[in-house]
Protein backbone atom coordinates (compact mmCIF):
# COMPACT_ATOMS: atom_id res chain seq x y z
CA UNK A 1 0.00 0.00 0.00
CA UNK A 2 1.10 3.60 -0.52
CA UNK A 3 0.03 4.53 2.99
CA UNK A 4 -2.26 3.48 5.79
CA UNK A 5 -4.50 6.54 5.59
CA UNK A 6 -7.74 5.48 3.89
CA UNK A 7 -8.31 7.90 1.05
CA UNK A 8 -11.53 7.86 -0.91
CA UNK A 9 -10.70 8.75 -4.50
CA UNK A 10 -13.00 9.59 -7.38
CA UNK A 11 -11.08 7.06 -9.47
CA UNK A 12 -12.53 4.26 -7.29
CA UNK A 13 -15.93 4.48 -9.03
CA UNK A 14 -14.35 4.34 -12.48
CA UNK A 15 -12.34 1.30 -11.50
CA UNK A 16 -15.46 -0.42 -10.22
CA UNK A 17 -17.25 0.30 -13.49
CA UNK A 18 -14.31 -1.19 -15.37
CA UNK A 19 -14.37 -4.28 -13.16
CA UNK A 20 -18.13 -4.79 -13.54
CA UNK A 21 -18.15 -4.30 -17.32
CA UNK A 22 -18.36 -7.78 -18.90
CA UNK A 23 -16.72 -6.46 -22.07
CA UNK A 24 -13.80 -4.73 -20.47
CA UNK A 25 -10.25 -5.08 -21.79
CA UNK A 26 -7.09 -5.25 -19.69
CA UNK A 27 -6.63 -1.92 -17.94
CA UNK A 28 -3.69 0.45 -17.93
CA UNK A 29 -4.06 3.06 -15.18
CA UNK A 30 -1.79 5.94 -16.19
CA UNK A 31 -0.56 8.90 -14.25
CA UNK A 32 2.42 10.86 -13.04
CA UNK A 33 4.63 9.24 -10.44
CA UNK A 34 3.18 9.03 -6.93
CA UNK A 35 -0.42 10.07 -7.68
CA UNK A 36 -1.80 6.92 -6.00
CA UNK A 37 -2.19 4.42 -8.85
CA UNK A 38 -0.89 1.41 -6.93
CA UNK A 39 -3.01 2.19 -3.88
CA UNK A 40 -6.16 2.53 -5.99
CA UNK A 41 -5.64 -0.80 -7.76
CA UNK A 42 -4.79 -2.68 -4.57
CA UNK A 43 -7.88 -1.25 -2.90
CA UNK A 44 -9.94 -2.47 -5.87
CA UNK A 45 -8.43 -5.93 -5.45
CA UNK A 46 -9.02 -5.94 -1.71
CA UNK A 47 -12.62 -4.77 -1.83
CA UNK A 48 -13.96 -6.29 -5.05
CA UNK A 49 -12.16 -9.59 -5.62
CA UNK A 50 -11.55 -12.82 -3.77
CA UNK A 51 -7.80 -12.51 -4.26
CA UNK A 52 -5.18 -10.23 -5.74
CA UNK A 53 -1.96 -11.28 -7.50
CA UNK A 54 0.46 -8.35 -7.38
CA UNK A 55 3.73 -8.09 -9.32
CA UNK A 56 6.05 -5.09 -9.39
CA UNK A 57 8.20 -4.80 -12.49
CA UNK A 58 10.81 -2.81 -10.63
CA UNK A 59 11.85 -6.21 -9.26
CA UNK A 60 14.11 -8.46 -11.33
CA UNK A 61 12.21 -11.72 -10.65
CA UNK A 62 8.99 -10.08 -11.84
CA UNK A 63 10.67 -8.67 -14.95
CA UNK A 64 11.88 -12.14 -15.90
CA UNK A 65 8.29 -13.38 -16.10
CA UNK A 66 7.66 -11.00 -19.01
CA UNK A 67 11.05 -10.75 -20.67
CA UNK A 68 11.33 -14.47 -21.45
CA UNK A 69 8.87 -14.24 -24.36
CA UNK A 70 6.12 -16.36 -22.81
CA UNK A 71 2.56 -16.30 -24.15
CA UNK A 72 -0.38 -14.96 -22.16
CA UNK A 73 -1.42 -18.20 -20.47
CA UNK A 74 2.12 -19.23 -19.55
CA UNK A 75 2.79 -15.75 -18.15
CA UNK A 76 -0.26 -16.01 -15.88
CA UNK A 77 0.90 -19.43 -14.72
CA UNK A 78 4.30 -17.94 -13.91
CA UNK A 79 2.63 -15.08 -12.01
CA UNK A 80 0.78 -17.70 -9.96
CA UNK A 81 4.09 -19.33 -9.02
CA UNK A 82 5.75 -15.97 -8.34
CA UNK A 83 2.98 -14.62 -6.09
CA UNK A 84 1.57 -17.84 -4.65
CA UNK A 85 -1.93 -16.65 -5.63
CA UNK A 86 -4.25 -18.84 -7.71
CA UNK A 87 -5.57 -16.80 -10.66
CA UNK A 88 -9.25 -17.54 -11.09
CA UNK A 89 -11.07 -15.78 -13.95
CA UNK A 90 -13.35 -12.99 -12.70
CA UNK A 91 -12.38 -13.79 -9.09
CA UNK A 92 -8.72 -12.72 -9.01
CA UNK A 93 -7.34 -9.31 -9.91
CA UNK A 94 -3.88 -9.44 -11.45
CA UNK A 95 -2.01 -6.17 -10.85
CA UNK A 96 1.09 -5.41 -12.88
CA UNK A 97 2.80 -2.43 -11.27
CA UNK A 98 5.37 -0.15 -12.96
CA UNK A 99 4.53 -1.70 -16.32
CA UNK A 100 6.53 0.97 -18.14
CA UNK A 101 9.73 -0.70 -16.91
CA UNK A 102 9.30 -3.67 -19.28
CA UNK A 103 8.02 -2.83 -22.78
CA UNK A 104 7.40 -6.54 -23.37
CA UNK A 105 4.78 -6.45 -20.61
CA UNK A 106 2.91 -3.69 -22.43
CA UNK A 107 3.01 -5.71 -25.62
CA UNK A 108 1.64 -8.74 -23.79
CA UNK A 109 -1.47 -6.80 -22.74
CA UNK A 110 -2.80 -7.38 -26.27
CA UNK A 111 -2.35 -11.13 -25.83
CA UNK A 112 -4.13 -10.98 -22.47
CA UNK A 113 -7.11 -9.32 -24.19
CA UNK A 114 -7.25 -11.90 -26.97
CA UNK A 115 -6.23 -15.14 -25.22
CA UNK A 116 -7.52 -14.81 -21.65
CA UNK A 117 -10.40 -12.30 -21.89
CA UNK A 118 -12.08 -13.62 -18.71
CA UNK A 119 -9.06 -12.78 -16.56
CA UNK A 120 -9.11 -9.38 -14.86
CA UNK A 121 -5.74 -7.74 -15.44
CA UNK A 122 -4.88 -4.18 -14.46
CA UNK A 123 -1.56 -2.41 -14.83
CA UNK A 124 -0.25 0.79 -13.29
CA UNK A 125 2.00 2.85 -15.53
CA UNK A 126 3.97 6.02 -15.00
CA UNK A 127 3.51 8.57 -17.75
CA UNK A 128 7.24 9.25 -17.56
CA UNK A 129 8.24 5.76 -18.62
CA UNK A 130 5.36 5.42 -21.06
CA UNK A 131 6.38 8.69 -22.71
CA UNK A 132 9.91 7.36 -23.07
CA UNK A 133 8.65 4.20 -24.78
CA UNK A 134 5.96 6.03 -26.79
CA UNK A 135 5.10 4.32 -30.06
CA UNK A 136 7.29 1.31 -29.38
CA UNK A 137 4.89 -1.16 -27.85
CA UNK A 138 1.71 0.41 -26.51
CA UNK A 139 -1.22 -1.88 -27.44
CA UNK A 140 -3.55 0.76 -28.84
CA UNK A 141 -7.14 -0.49 -29.06
CA UNK A 142 -6.43 -3.58 -26.99
CA UNK A 143 -6.51 -2.04 -23.52
CA UNK A 144 -8.77 0.22 -21.53
CA UNK A 145 -6.89 3.28 -20.30
CA UNK A 146 -7.79 5.54 -17.39
CA UNK A 147 -5.86 8.65 -16.44
CA UNK A 148 -5.25 9.43 -12.78
CA UNK A 149 -4.29 12.81 -11.36
CA UNK A 150 -3.29 14.24 -7.97
CA UNK A 151 -6.10 14.50 -5.44
CA UNK A 152 -8.66 17.18 -6.17
CA UNK A 153 -9.78 19.65 -3.54
CA UNK A 154 -12.87 17.54 -2.84
CA UNK A 155 -10.74 14.45 -2.34
CA UNK A 156 -8.52 16.46 0.00
CA UNK A 157 -11.60 17.51 1.98
CA UNK A 158 -12.67 13.89 2.36
CA UNK A 159 -9.19 12.84 3.47
CA UNK A 160 -9.35 15.58 6.11
CA UNK A 161 -12.62 14.17 7.48
CA UNK A 162 -14.83 16.78 5.80
CA UNK A 163 -17.06 14.31 3.96
CA UNK A 164 -20.34 16.27 4.49
CA UNK A 165 -18.76 19.45 3.11
CA UNK A 166 -17.36 17.57 0.13
CA UNK A 167 -20.80 16.09 -0.58
CA UNK A 168 -22.43 19.53 -0.48
CA UNK A 169 -19.97 20.84 -3.03
CA UNK A 170 -20.18 17.72 -5.18
CA UNK A 171 -23.96 18.21 -5.30
CA UNK A 172 -23.50 21.93 -6.04
CA UNK A 173 -25.55 22.77 -2.95
CA UNK A 174 -24.28 26.33 -2.77
CA UNK A 175 -26.92 27.54 -0.32
CA UNK A 176 -25.79 25.10 2.39
CA UNK A 177 -22.09 25.19 1.57
CA UNK A 178 -22.04 28.98 1.81
CA UNK A 179 -22.89 28.66 5.50
CA UNK A 180 -19.41 27.20 5.94
CA UNK A 181 -17.53 29.55 3.61
CA UNK A 182 -14.92 30.50 6.23
CA UNK A 183 -14.15 26.85 6.89
CA UNK A 184 -13.97 26.11 3.18
CA UNK A 185 -11.61 29.02 2.60
CA UNK A 186 -9.34 27.75 5.38
CA UNK A 187 -9.30 24.26 3.87
CA UNK A 188 -8.70 25.71 0.39
CA UNK A 189 -5.67 27.62 1.65
CA UNK A 190 -4.40 24.41 3.22
CA UNK A 191 -4.82 22.69 -0.14
CA UNK A 192 -2.91 25.48 -1.89
CA UNK A 193 0.06 24.62 0.32
CA UNK A 194 -0.31 20.84 0.66
CA UNK A 195 -1.64 20.06 -2.81
CA UNK A 196 -2.95 16.69 -3.90
CA UNK A 197 -0.01 14.27 -3.92
CA UNK A 198 -1.30 11.42 -1.70
CA UNK A 199 1.84 10.91 0.36
CA UNK A 200 2.10 14.63 1.03
CA UNK A 201 -1.53 14.67 2.15
CA UNK A 202 -0.90 11.62 4.30
CA UNK A 203 2.13 13.19 6.01
CA UNK A 204 0.17 16.39 6.57
CA UNK A 205 -2.84 14.66 8.14
CA UNK A 206 -0.95 12.02 10.12
CA UNK A 207 1.16 14.75 11.68
CA UNK A 208 -1.90 16.73 12.78
CA UNK A 209 -1.74 19.41 10.06
CA UNK A 210 2.04 19.13 9.82
CA UNK A 211 3.06 21.68 7.20
CA UNK A 212 6.78 21.00 7.66
CA UNK A 213 6.30 17.28 6.98
CA UNK A 214 4.24 18.09 3.89
CA UNK A 215 6.91 20.42 2.53
CA UNK A 216 9.68 17.89 3.20
CA UNK A 217 7.79 15.27 1.21
CA UNK A 218 7.17 17.74 -1.63
CA UNK A 219 10.89 18.53 -1.86
CA UNK A 220 11.61 14.80 -1.91
CA UNK A 221 9.15 14.28 -4.77
CA UNK A 222 10.69 17.11 -6.80
CA UNK A 223 14.08 15.50 -6.28
CA UNK A 224 12.68 12.12 -7.37
CA UNK A 225 11.35 13.65 -10.58
CA UNK A 226 14.76 15.14 -11.29
CA UNK A 227 16.34 11.72 -10.82
CA UNK A 228 13.71 10.16 -13.08
CA UNK A 229 14.71 12.51 -15.88
CA UNK A 230 18.25 11.14 -15.67
CA UNK A 231 17.03 7.57 -15.58
CA UNK A 232 15.02 7.94 -18.78
CA UNK A 233 17.67 10.00 -20.51
CA UNK A 234 20.51 7.51 -20.47
CA UNK A 235 21.92 5.51 -23.34
CA UNK A 236 20.44 6.17 -26.76
CA UNK A 237 17.64 8.32 -25.35
CA UNK A 238 15.76 10.68 -27.62
CA UNK A 239 15.62 13.38 -24.97
CA UNK A 240 18.22 15.81 -23.69
CA UNK A 241 18.13 15.44 -19.91
CA UNK A 242 19.59 18.85 -19.15
CA UNK A 243 17.06 20.60 -21.38
CA UNK A 244 14.21 18.72 -19.71
CA UNK A 245 15.53 19.79 -16.32
CA UNK A 246 15.92 23.42 -17.37
CA UNK A 247 12.44 23.53 -18.87
CA UNK A 248 10.79 21.86 -15.87
CA UNK A 249 12.56 24.11 -13.38
CA UNK A 250 11.52 27.19 -15.34
CA UNK A 251 7.78 26.57 -14.94
CA UNK A 252 7.43 28.41 -11.57
CA UNK A 253 9.32 31.42 -12.93
CA UNK A 254 7.06 31.58 -15.98
CA UNK A 255 3.93 31.40 -13.82
CA UNK A 256 5.32 34.16 -11.62
CA UNK A 257 5.43 36.58 -14.55
CA UNK A 258 2.65 38.98 -15.40
CA UNK A 259 0.69 37.02 -18.02
CA UNK A 260 2.05 33.50 -17.24
CA UNK A 261 2.69 32.79 -20.93
CA UNK A 262 5.54 30.36 -21.54
CA UNK A 263 8.45 32.03 -23.35
CA UNK A 264 11.27 29.79 -24.53
CA UNK A 265 13.77 32.61 -24.19
CA UNK A 266 13.07 32.72 -20.45
CA UNK A 267 14.20 29.11 -19.88
CA UNK A 268 17.83 30.10 -20.11
CA UNK A 269 19.77 32.78 -21.94
CA UNK A 270 19.60 32.29 -25.68
CA UNK A 271 17.09 29.42 -25.52
CA UNK A 272 15.07 28.83 -28.69
CA UNK A 273 11.88 26.92 -29.37
CA UNK A 274 13.64 24.45 -31.66
CA UNK A 275 15.98 23.50 -28.80
CA UNK A 276 13.34 22.94 -26.13
CA UNK A 277 10.11 21.88 -27.84
CA UNK A 278 10.92 18.18 -27.46
CA UNK A 279 11.77 18.68 -23.78
CA UNK A 280 8.48 20.51 -23.16
CA UNK A 281 6.49 17.79 -24.90
CA UNK A 282 8.28 15.13 -22.86
CA UNK A 283 7.38 16.91 -19.61
CA UNK A 284 3.74 17.18 -20.69
CA UNK A 285 3.63 13.54 -21.82
CA UNK A 286 5.11 12.56 -18.47
CA UNK A 287 2.09 14.08 -16.71
CA UNK A 288 4.25 16.55 -14.79
CA UNK A 289 2.76 19.60 -16.46
CA UNK A 290 -0.43 20.68 -18.21
CA UNK A 291 -0.03 22.70 -21.39
CA UNK A 292 -2.86 25.18 -21.99
CA UNK A 293 -2.90 26.55 -25.53
CA UNK A 294 -4.22 29.93 -26.55
CA UNK A 295 -7.25 30.08 -28.83
CA UNK A 296 -7.55 33.05 -31.14
CA UNK A 297 -11.32 32.70 -31.41
CA UNK A 298 -13.77 31.64 -28.65
CA UNK A 299 -15.66 29.09 -30.74
CA UNK A 300 -16.25 25.34 -30.75
CA UNK A 301 -14.51 23.05 -31.17
CA UNK A 302 -11.81 24.90 -29.25
CA UNK A 303 -9.04 22.70 -30.63
CA UNK A 304 -9.73 24.00 -34.13
CA UNK A 305 -8.72 27.49 -33.00
CA UNK A 306 -5.54 26.64 -31.08
CA UNK A 307 -2.51 28.84 -31.56
CA UNK A 308 0.20 26.23 -31.10
CA UNK A 309 2.87 28.90 -30.74
CA UNK A 310 1.32 30.39 -27.60
CA UNK A 311 0.69 28.44 -24.42
CA UNK A 312 0.92 28.41 -20.65
CA UNK A 313 2.54 25.58 -18.75
CA UNK A 314 1.17 24.63 -15.34
CA UNK A 315 2.64 22.04 -13.01
CA UNK A 316 0.46 19.03 -12.25
CA UNK A 317 0.09 19.89 -8.56
CA UNK A 318 -0.36 23.21 -6.77
CA UNK A 319 1.50 22.00 -3.68
CA UNK A 320 4.56 21.08 -5.73
CA UNK A 321 4.38 24.47 -7.45
CA UNK A 322 4.44 26.14 -4.03
CA UNK A 323 7.38 23.98 -2.98
CA UNK A 324 9.27 24.87 -6.15
CA UNK A 325 8.56 28.54 -5.46
CA UNK A 326 9.56 28.16 -1.78
CA UNK A 327 6.22 29.60 -0.69
CA UNK A 328 5.92 29.71 3.11
CA UNK A 329 2.86 28.29 4.84
CA UNK A 330 2.11 31.51 6.72
CA UNK A 331 2.01 33.47 3.45
CA UNK A 332 -0.73 31.20 2.13
CA UNK A 333 -2.66 30.49 5.33
CA UNK A 334 -2.47 33.74 7.26
CA UNK A 335 -2.13 36.39 4.56
CA UNK A 336 -2.45 36.94 0.84
CA UNK A 337 1.25 37.58 0.36
CA UNK A 338 2.00 34.46 -1.67
CA UNK A 339 -1.15 34.89 -3.74
CA UNK A 340 -0.23 38.51 -4.52
CA UNK A 341 3.53 38.14 -5.03
CA UNK A 342 3.11 35.45 -7.65
CA UNK A 343 0.43 37.38 -9.53
CA UNK A 344 -2.30 34.82 -9.10
CA UNK A 345 -0.12 31.91 -10.23
CA UNK A 346 -1.14 29.60 -7.39
CA UNK A 347 -4.83 30.27 -7.87
CA UNK A 348 -4.63 29.76 -11.63
CA UNK A 349 -2.61 26.59 -11.05
CA UNK A 350 -5.28 25.35 -8.64
CA UNK A 351 -8.12 26.03 -11.07
CA UNK A 352 -6.30 24.43 -14.00
CA UNK A 353 -5.60 21.36 -11.88
CA UNK A 354 -9.27 20.98 -10.89
CA UNK A 355 -10.49 21.45 -14.47
CA UNK A 356 -8.05 18.89 -15.88
CA UNK A 357 -8.76 16.32 -13.16
CA UNK A 358 -12.47 16.62 -13.88
CA UNK A 359 -12.00 15.94 -17.57
CA UNK A 360 -11.97 19.46 -18.92
CA UNK A 361 -10.43 20.45 -22.26
CA UNK A 362 -8.73 23.65 -21.10
CA UNK A 363 -7.55 26.60 -23.18
CA UNK A 364 -7.12 30.34 -22.70
CA UNK A 365 -8.05 33.31 -24.87
CA UNK A 366 -6.29 36.55 -25.68
CA UNK A 367 -6.90 39.20 -28.31
CA UNK A 368 -4.65 39.34 -31.34
CA UNK A 369 -2.91 42.46 -30.07
CA UNK A 370 -2.56 41.03 -26.57
CA UNK A 371 -4.51 43.88 -25.00
CA UNK A 372 -7.11 41.57 -23.43
CA UNK A 373 -6.89 38.07 -21.99
CA UNK A 374 -9.16 35.61 -20.19
CA UNK A 375 -7.45 33.04 -17.99
CA UNK A 376 -9.29 29.94 -19.23
CA UNK A 377 -11.90 28.95 -21.74
CA UNK A 378 -13.67 25.59 -21.54
CA UNK A 379 -16.93 24.17 -22.89
CA UNK A 380 -20.19 24.29 -20.93
CA UNK A 381 -23.79 23.85 -22.04
CA UNK A 382 -22.67 23.38 -25.64
CA UNK A 383 -20.94 26.75 -25.82
CA UNK A 384 -17.49 28.22 -25.11
CA UNK A 385 -17.28 29.24 -21.45
CA UNK A 386 -14.74 31.97 -20.73
CA UNK A 387 -13.53 31.74 -17.12
CA UNK A 388 -11.67 34.47 -15.23
CA UNK A 389 -9.83 33.51 -12.03
CA UNK A 390 -9.44 35.87 -9.08
CA UNK A 391 -7.28 35.00 -6.09
CA UNK A 392 -9.43 36.81 -3.56
CA UNK A 393 -12.56 38.98 -3.67
CA UNK A 394 -11.20 41.64 -6.00
CA UNK A 395 -13.42 40.63 -8.88
CA UNK A 396 -12.97 43.28 -11.54
CA UNK A 397 -12.72 41.45 -14.87
CA UNK A 398 -12.53 43.95 -17.74
CA UNK A 399 -11.32 41.44 -20.34
CA UNK A 400 -14.05 38.97 -19.47
CA UNK A 401 -16.75 41.62 -19.69
CA UNK A 402 -15.42 42.89 -23.01
CA UNK A 403 -15.24 39.39 -24.51
CA UNK A 404 -18.76 38.54 -23.39
CA UNK A 405 -20.07 41.84 -24.69
CA UNK A 406 -18.45 41.31 -28.09
CA UNK A 407 -19.45 37.66 -28.53
CA UNK A 408 -22.68 37.28 -26.56
CA UNK A 409 -21.12 34.45 -24.53
CA UNK A 410 -22.01 33.92 -20.90
CA UNK A 411 -18.99 34.53 -18.69
CA UNK A 412 -17.77 32.80 -15.56
CA UNK A 413 -15.60 34.04 -12.74
CA UNK A 414 -14.09 32.02 -9.92
CA UNK A 415 -13.13 33.81 -6.72
CA UNK A 416 -13.44 33.63 -2.95
CA UNK A 417 -16.90 35.17 -3.25
CA UNK A 418 -20.00 33.01 -3.02
CA UNK A 419 -22.07 31.61 -5.85
CA UNK A 420 -23.90 34.33 -7.75
CA UNK A 421 -25.80 34.48 -11.03
CA UNK A 422 -25.76 37.74 -13.00
CA UNK A 423 -27.26 38.52 -16.37
CA UNK A 424 -23.97 38.08 -18.24
CA UNK A 425 -21.82 36.22 -15.73
CA UNK A 426 -21.82 33.53 -13.02
CA UNK A 427 -19.47 33.69 -10.04
CA UNK A 428 -18.38 30.20 -8.96
CA UNK A 429 -16.60 29.90 -5.60
CA UNK A 430 -13.05 28.65 -5.97
CA UNK A 431 -13.83 25.72 -3.71
CA UNK A 432 -16.47 24.50 -6.18
CA UNK A 433 -14.82 25.19 -9.53
CA UNK A 434 -13.91 21.54 -10.18
CA UNK A 435 -17.32 19.90 -9.82
CA UNK A 436 -19.14 22.89 -11.33
CA UNK A 437 -17.35 22.45 -14.66
CA UNK A 438 -17.24 18.64 -14.52
CA UNK A 439 -18.91 16.89 -17.49
CA UNK A 440 -21.50 15.20 -15.25
CA UNK A 441 -22.74 18.64 -14.13
CA UNK A 442 -22.76 20.16 -17.60
CA UNK A 443 -26.38 20.93 -18.56
CA UNK A 444 -25.60 19.71 -22.07
CA UNK A 445 -24.94 16.23 -20.69
CA UNK A 446 -27.97 16.00 -18.41
CA UNK A 447 -30.73 14.02 -20.12
CA UNK A 448 -34.29 14.36 -18.77
CA UNK A 449 -35.61 11.10 -17.27
CA UNK A 450 -38.41 10.84 -19.82
CA UNK A 451 -35.85 10.79 -22.67
CA UNK A 452 -33.42 8.27 -21.19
Amino acid sequence: MEGELQMKRDIDERLLRWSDNPRHLPLVLCGARQVGKTYALRELGRSHYDACAYVNLMNKPSQAVFEAGYDARTTLENIEVLTGVKIVPRKTLVIIDEIQEVPAALTLMKAFAEDVPDCHIAAAGSYLGLAYHAGESFPVGKVDTIDMYPMTFLEFLRACGEEPLADMISNLDFARASLFSDRLERRLRQYYFVGGMPRVVEDFIDGGNDYAAARARQKSLLSDYDNDFSKHGMGDSRIDVERVRLAFRSIPAHLGRENHKFVFGHITQGARRSQFETAIQFIVDSGLANRVFRVDKPALPLRDYEDLSSFKLYMHDVGLLGAAMNVHARDVLLSNRALEEYKGAMTEQYVCQQLVANGGDVHYWSSGKGTAEVDFIVERDGRPAPLEVKAEENVHAKSLRALCSDTGLHGYRSSMRGYREQDWMTNVPLWAVGPYFAPENDPANIIPPELR
